[in-house]
């Protein structure tokens, strides 16, 4: 029997997620048949792709006319049409989550960006969406700041299930997973079903590579072009690496006897930034089992016609994958340099959008007023 790409994924253990979410796609049934067609089992949003969505044709016009008409704010607007949007995507993904055990089927909403260096803030936040959604295949998303790490425990410890985002570096993944167990432990502590709390850890790829290909080409020697597409795959190997280790320890034993799911690593950032490269490079030079692949709809379609999924290219490239960094290092290129700069831009990038948003919904907010 002849399967896609993108079912030989999922058999390879990948979950195929959709980064993108918009009123369109679920109003027009495109989002639907992504999943019966393609293998989709999740979604992703962010900052970006909710400014993208809103502001962009005219499917929020009538809700924002709506609220304008009942005097909401502007940041009161944005949380009513995001999470709506989300708990209609948690909706439409339930049998998803259902089949699945909760595991596959979630859609991720992400707190306020700017929150992301306050403790407090992004907890309340936190909680507020996860309570505003409702619906028990949400995952709230917290990006992976040193702040971001007693959050990402104290929602968990809630019983919320977290998306932890903008991870980059391996020193900050292995936090992260002891945020996560942490986390749990208190969630236990806490009397909550360890079963039902689900937790990704997305850790980011062609920026590694964008911001590391830059600097190879700055020193132009054919060792530092040879280099160029690396850094970004055997970034990500390592990290699986860091999962795996982590969780076969005895601490985590002692939550998986509880009922405790392990955190999944995501492969997010998954567009190719270099046209040079092939649209599919993050997905099957990155098959694992137990991971998901959060694609832009580019990537997921470039898969489904042409990905080729030979099995696991992850487990046992560990060793090239440090030989690519060393080499790197050897060539002066600092990786904590690079994946420091990285978490602060990828966080600088989401306020913008999120302040570009909050301009553009108070413009829509002023004409709907004027107009009624």
């Amino acid at each position: 029997m002849t399967t896609t790409p993108t079912q030989q994924l999922s058999a390879a253990g990948v979950s195929i997620w959709l980064d993108d979410l918009s009123r369109e796609r679920l109003s027009s049934g495109s989002l639907r048949k992504l999943i019966e067609e393609k293998n989709v089992v999740g979604v992703t949003t962010n900052p970006s792709i909710f400014h993208a969505a809103i502001t962009s044709g005219s499917d929020y016009d009538a809700k924002i006319a709506e609220l304008a008409a009942a005097g909401a704010s502007i940041e009161e607007t944005i949380f009513e049409i995001t999470t709506t949007d989300v708990a209609d995507a948690c909706d439409l993904f339930a049998p998803v989550a259902a089949a699945s055990k909760g595991v596959d089927g979630r859609v991720s909403i992400e707190v306020d960006p700017r929150l992301a260096w306050d403790t407090a803030a992004t907890i309340a936040e936190a909680k507020h969406l996860h309570a505003k959604v409702n619906k028990s295949n949400v995952h709230i998303k917290i990006p992976a700041t040193l702040e971001g790490l007693e959050a990402i425990t104290a929602t968990l410890a809630e019983g919320i299930s977290v998306n932890v985002t903008l991870i980059f570096s391996l020193e900050r993944y292995r936090a992260v997973i002891n945020a996560f167990q942490n986390g749990l432990e208190q969630a236990k502590e806490n009397g909550h079903d360890l079963s039902g709390i689900h937790s990704v850890a997305s850790f980011f790829v062609s920026r590694v590579d964008s911001e590391i290909d830059k600097r190879l080409d700055a020193i132009g020697t054919d060792e530092a072009k040879g280099l160029k597409g690396k850094a970004g795959v055997a970034n990500a190997r390592l990290a699986y690496q860091v999962h795996e280790e982590l969780f076969s320890t005895e601490r985590w034993g002692v939550l998986a006897d509880a009922g405790a799911l392990p955190q999944r690593p995501l492969w997010a950032s998954t567009g190719v930034k270099d046209p040079a490269y092939p649209d599919t490079l993050y997905v099957t030079e990155l098959v694992a089992p137990g991971v998901v692949n959060t694609m832009p709809e580019k990537t997921l379609d470039a898969t489904f016609d042409h990905g080729t999924v030979t099995g696991d290219t992850v487990t046992g490239s560990y060793e090239d994958a440090n030989a690519t960094l060393n080499a790197l290092d050897a060539l002066g290129i600092s990786y904590n340099e690079v994946v420091a700069l990285l978490e602060s831009e990828g966080l600088d990038k989401f306020v913008a959008s999120w302040k570009e948003l909050l301009a553009d919904v108070e413009g829509a907010l002023a004409s709907a007023r004027k107009a009624s």
